[in-house]
C-alpha cells in the first residue's frame, strides 16, 4: 500500500499551493512523491479537434498519449464511483502519495486553513483530520496546528505520521 495524506480545505485555501511546495521538499529529502488530484466533474484534459478526443468519442475504452517527455492516459468510464483507494490501485509505488481533495476519504488529512476566509474548520466534523496548516492561530481543535509557510514543519509531521523515515536533509 502507497503511503498516503491528504491534503483538504476550502476552495481558495491554498491546498495546490501548499502542495506544490511540499513535492519538492520531500524530493530534496530523496523520496519519491505522486499526487492524486480530485477534479470537479467537467473537466477535461481532453479537446475536441484533437486525435485523443476523436478515438474517445469514437469509443475507445482508453487512449495513451505518448510524448519523448511525458505520457498520459485517458480511461473512460461513466458511472462508475471513483474512490481514491480504486484509482490509488493504478498508479505506480512512492514513497509518498498526497492526495489533493476527496474531503470526504477514510484516509488521513491534513486541513489547510486561514481564519481570514471566515470559513469553518473542517476538522470539527473529520477524525480523519489529524493537523491543520494554518497561516494564524487556531484554537477551536484539538489538532496539532503547523505553520501553513513552513513546509519543512509539514514534510517532518507527514514522515512521522506515515512512519517513514528521512532520507537526507
Amino acid at each position: 500500500m502507497i503511503p498516503r495524506i491528504g491534503i483538504v480545505g476550502w476552495q481558495g485555501s491554498g491546498k495546490t499551493s501548499l502542495i506544490a511546495r511540499l513535492i519538492p521538499e520531500f524530493n530534496r529529502r530523496g523520496h519519491t512523491v505522486s499526487t492524486l488530484k480530485h477534479a470537479h466533474a467537467s473537466f477535461e484534459i481532453d479537446r475536441p479537434g484533437k486525435d485523443s478526443f476523436v478515438h474517445r468519442e469514437a469509443g475507445a475504452r482508453e487512449v495513451l498519449v505518448a510524448s519523448g517527455q511525458r505520457w498520459a492516459l485517458i480511461h473512460e468510464e461513466r458511472n462508475v464511483d471513483r474512490t481514491p483507494e480504486r484509482l490509488i490501485a493504478r498508479m505506480e509505488a512512492v514513497d509518498v502519495l498526497l492526495i489533493e481533495g476527496w474531503k470526504g476519504g477514510a484516509h488521513k488529512k491534513i486541513e489547510v486553513h486561514r481564519p481570514a476566509l471566515r470559513r469553518p474548520l473542517l476538522a470539527a466534523d473529520d477524525p480523519m483530520i489529524i493537523a491543520i496548516a494554518a497561516d494564524a492561530p487556531v484554537s477551536e481543535v484539538d489538532r496539532r496546528v503547523l505553520p501553513l509557510n513552513d513546509e519543512t514543519a509539514i514534510v517532518d509531521f507527514i514522515l512521522v505520521e506515515l512512519g517513514i523515515s528521512n532520507r537526507a536533509a
